[in-house]
């Protein structure tokens, strides 16, 4: 079993390592911090866990006792990820991979609903079997333990990480598995809550709130650092959302030659930081149930 040793990362996305806590975040969070990385302004855990250790808790307590993707809210994002990736990417006969394919609900609607050929990688051994009982073709461990089986690699033409990314040990990680994954100019769908930096879409308690450990849910992202993520990964942005008045930031770039750098831009870490400071004061006029 993977111990809960904890150890300090650098910044995630632009390997920097001074940080500003954001002060706000343990008041919601059982005194656990989150930081701000002062280079790039991602949001970010920064004392974490290993990914065999993070994917264990969601396969072994999360999944089990606190998240499930069948319900009505979670199942409406997913068809809205689903018409994205079809309108842009035309989904019939693609050979489709979602990493943290969770439950298996989304694959099986981009096959069912949409013609794709489809394949999970996905940690929670039971969601494995669900799965397989449904025809899906699935890997039972993480995308890092996938990407070293030595089992045949499958070279996708999309790969999918839908509210997967931030509950991660390394975001960037899980970005390079992508990009091994794909074949020659393939593309790459993120998608996460559109919550930094946009317009207050719930008050705070709801955002950081819990007693979960935070390296559970160890990223958030705004517009830039998403690109950013994906531009220091070797993807190049093709298509973002109107994600300024959607709870949805969902984002497709296509994989490059990694042979020339794609530029993007930072966030302001002051700025970040007076954000969270006007989302407290603004959470104050709504009741925390």
């Amino acid at each position: 079993m993977a111990s809960d040793e904890y150890r300090l990362f650098p910044c995630e996305l632009c390997g920097g390592k001074q940080f500003v806590e954001i002060p706000e975040a343990r008041i919601y969070t059982a005194d656990q911090p989150i930081h701000v990385c002062k280079d790039c302004g991602l949001v970010q855990v920064i004392r974490r866990r290993s990914p065999e250790r993070i994917a264990q808790v969601w396969a072994d307590d999360l999944f089990k006792t606190n998240y499930t993707a069948r319900i009505p809210a979670v199942k409406a994002r997913q068809i809205y990820v689903a018409e994205t990736i079809d309108t842009h990417l035309a989904l019939t006969g693609k050979q489709v991979c979602d990493i943290g394919a969770g439950e298996g609900d989304f694959v099986r609607m981009l096959r069912d609903d949409y013609g794709a050929k489809v394949f999970g990688i996905e940690p929670s051994t039971a969601n494995c079997v669900r799965m397989r009982e449904e025809g899906i073709a699935c890997f039972d461990g993480t995308a890092e333990q996938f990407v070293n089986s030595g089992s045949e690699r499958k070279q996708f033409d999309i790969v999918t990480m839908i509210w997967t990314l931030e509950n991660s040990n390394s975001c960037r990680r899980l970005m390079d598995v992508a990009w091994s994954l794909l074949r020659e100019r393939g593309h790459v769908v993120l998608a996460t809550g559109s919550r930094i930096l946009v317009p207050f879409k719930k008050p705070l308690h709801y955002y950081f709130g819990g007693i979960n450990a935070a390296d559970t849910h160890a990223f958030r992202f705004s517009v830039n650092t998403l690109e950013g993520l994906m531009a220091e990964s070797g993807f190049e942005k093709t298509y973002v959302n109107h994600y300024i008045d959607s709870d949805v930031l969902c984002m497709i770039g296509r994989r490059t030659d990694r042979s020339r750098p794609i530029a993007w831009a930072h966030d302001d870490c002051r700025r970040v930081l007076e954000f969270f400071t006007r989302w407290h004061h603004d959470t104050a006029f709504y009741k925390a149930s």
